[in-house]
């Protein structure tokens, strides 16, 4: 591409990963398309990655550090604000690009002024940044990008909101005025690359895909998708309701009428999942009032069941200790039975994704 002239602002959201910020922003810079700027937020990182910055030596690269941390999506917002160019490509700190990413991309969002969005596919890689083959296929099939060739999709809610083919935050450049970024609601939180892809399409917006991997997606340790945990009640809560929020906002939307069915199999999943989290945090009443309605929503599946019949038999334990004459006697049980209750609901939901 010879033409240049619209600026890409690269937003890369960074905490506590020095070495691994070091490689994606050199992936920024050795992009072949160089009107770019790359905004680095430091969400509050135990040790300031200024020096780091600094050692590029490049006055493309703007740096801003949040005196305290504002979560995955603040930091995100956060660098957006001070973001300038006409488009918005967004770089996790642990991932990387290929050179030709952004000069790949921006061709078709200038040419075509109904394009919101433009993506291509990924590698996934391991910590050392060694490609994974079998996951990466695998990946591509779960997205059904291997179903879609490159070109104009109009309207693509189905793609990227059902089958969520559309990687906004880890494979795509964003048309920034498409966005009213301002007033993305905070509940969005962890679910703000599928609000954005919402945002994208919601009004019948084109797509423009291009069928070649050009980023490349790290998985790790200290990933954000591992730290939350299967097990951990917790980050199943938080992660719930998340889920909640958004697909009843997609319910709400008329212009999504017709994916109606899908976003409420998906919230009354999440109802479960929001049940399986208050199990585990031992509060087994909460959880049947979500597991209820998963089953009132017509969701009948074997973990939504499951979950409830466990969610009884830890309430009737309860109950059956708190006739205990000797408090000390039944609160050194109750302590032994919740332990116990709780590994049976780990044991019995470790396989399931959410």
């Amino acid at each position: 591409m010879n033409n240049q002239d619209a600026l890409v602002s690269v937003i890369i959201p960074t905490y506590n990963r020095p070495d691994f910020l070091r490689v994606a922003i050199q992936s920024a810079l050795q992009q072949s398309y160089k009107n770019i700027e790359i905004v680095v937020s430091d969400n509050c990182s135990p040790e300031n990655p200024k020096p780091l910055i600094d050692s590029f030596c490049d006055p493309r690269i703007r740096f801003w550090r949040n005196e305290t941390n504002l979560g995955m999506f603040g930091n995100a917002m956060q660098a957006v604000s001070l973001a300038r160019g006409k488009y918005l490509s967004f770089l996790h700190d642990d991932d990387e690009w290929d050179e030709r990413f952004l000069e790949s991309l921006i061709p078709a969002l200038e040419q075509y002024p109904e394009v919101t969005i433009a993506f291509c596919d990924q590698f996934i890689t391991d910590e050392s940044g060694n490609i994974n083959s079998q996951i990466t296929r695998k990946t591509t099939k779960i997205y059904r990008r291997d179903r879609l060739q490159s070109g104009l999709y109009q309207p693509f809610t189905e793609i990227g909101l059902i089958y969520r083919a559309v990687p906004s935050v880890a494979g795509a450049v964003i048309r920034r005025e498409s966005v009213d970024w301002a007033n993305i609601p905070p509940e969005v939180d962890r679910m703000y690359d599928l609000y954005l892809t919402y945002l994208c399409c919601k009004d019948g917006q084109a797509a423009y895909y291009l069928a070649d991997r050009l980023a490349y997606h790290r998985e790790h340790p200290n990933a954000d998708t591992f730290l939350s945990g299967r097990r951990n009640g917790l980050s199943k809560i938080s992660k719930a309701k998340v889920e909640i929020f958004c697909y009843q906002r997609f319910i709400q939307d008329s212009n999504l009428r017709p994916l109606r069915f899908h976003f409420k199999k998906q919230l009354l999943h999440a109802q479960t999942t929001l049940g399986i989290g208050l199990l585990l945090t031992n509060r087994p009443s909460e959880a049947r009032i979500h597991l209820f309605q998963s089953l009132r929503g017509r969701f009948f599946s074997l973990r939504t069941l499951a979950a409830l019949l466990l969610s009884l038999l830890c309430s009737l334990v309860l109950m059956e200790r708190s006739h205990e004459d000797d408090s000390d006697h039944f609160l050194s049980l109750n302590r032994v039975e919740s332990i116990r209750i709780s590994q049976s609901i780990r044991d019995t939901f470790s396989n399931n994704a959410s």
